[in-house]
């Protein structure tokens, strides 16, 4: 007996973005299967982290739809959204830790927020959270005195501290070393494998997306909207826009790197 398709934890519909009445991306369809890590790809200024804000509900939409499940995000009440809001984990290009507070404290805080639990069960949690990342003897640590590649896995511990179905990481990897990415997009495979999470990640470096990503989507700066879809193995090997191969043949990268496992093939 054939096995039913993997239904999408997010589709997205005709969708419009932009600021002041100047459009970003317009007409950007996708869908995302649960449990994969998904890609948006596409050089500098071509809307990626701006079509992210949209999908956490940082923008609304000019046009289109964005469904989480059986819902219309945008189309849902105020109170609605805030719930389905606690089943996004975000983690910023920045890591967006609060400078003053300890590293502990700032995974502790969306618990602080949005969870009825008390102090001593959030401290057990934050801590759990950080030896998820590889960062427990941390905790007592002020963001300051973090690497850079320490501030973004204790940003992804924050993220993960509600257990969302969804994780979105914008540029996780930007300004990391080649060791330090490569061991967070491993932790990132590790938390997809581990715990079933569904990860959307925004980014433009070659080597994470090649590595890591089972689908995505292509954002052209020029027109405006999306002008592939597919794994971005699949596109770095058979889409013959030169937009798209140009970005993933830049440095002759992607000729090097060898195909990852279940990857999905391109649309």
């Amino acid at each position: 007996m054939a096995e039913e398709p993997v239904k999408p934890i997010l589709r997205v519909d005709g969708l419009t973005i932009g600021f002041d009445g100047t459009i970003i991306q317009k007409d950007i369809s996708f869908e995302v299967k649960a449990g994969s890590i998904f890609a948006i790809m596409g050089g500098s200024g071509s809307g990626k982290s701006t079509l992210l804000r949209a999908l956490i509900g940082l923008l609304r939409p000019t046009a289109g739809a964005i469904h989480v499940g059986d819902e219309d995000y945008w189309g849902v009440s105020e109170d609605r959204r805030a719930q389905i809001d606690r089943g996004f984990g975000v983690l910023f290009q920045g890591g967006a830790l609060w400078s003053s507070m300890t590293v502990a404290e700032n995974v502790g805080l969306p618990l602080r927020m949005l969870s009825p639990l008390d102090e001593a069960s959030i401290k057990t949690l934050a801590r759990l959270k950080l030896r998820l990342v590889g960062l427990e003897s941390a905790g007592d640590d002020m963001p300051a005195e973090l690497s850079g590649g320490m501030r973004k896995r204790a940003g992804l511990a924050r993220a993960l501290a509600l257990d969302p179905a969804i994780l979105m990481l914008d540029e996780p990897s930007s300004g990391l070393d080649p060791i330090s990415s490569k061991r967070l997009d491993d932790l990132i495979r590790e938390l997809r494998d581990g715990f079933g999470m569904t990860v959307i990640l925004v980014s433009h470096e070659l080597a994470s997306l090649l590595d890591i990503c089972d689908d995505g989507i292509f954002l052209d700066a020029e027109t405006k909207t999306a002008i592939a879809h597919g794994s971005p193995r699949r596109l770095a090997d058979a889409c013959d826009n030169p937009v798209v191969h140009a970005f993933m043949h830049r440095d002759g990268q992607a000729a090097d790197r060898p195909a990852p496992g279940g990857q999905n093939a391109a649309r």
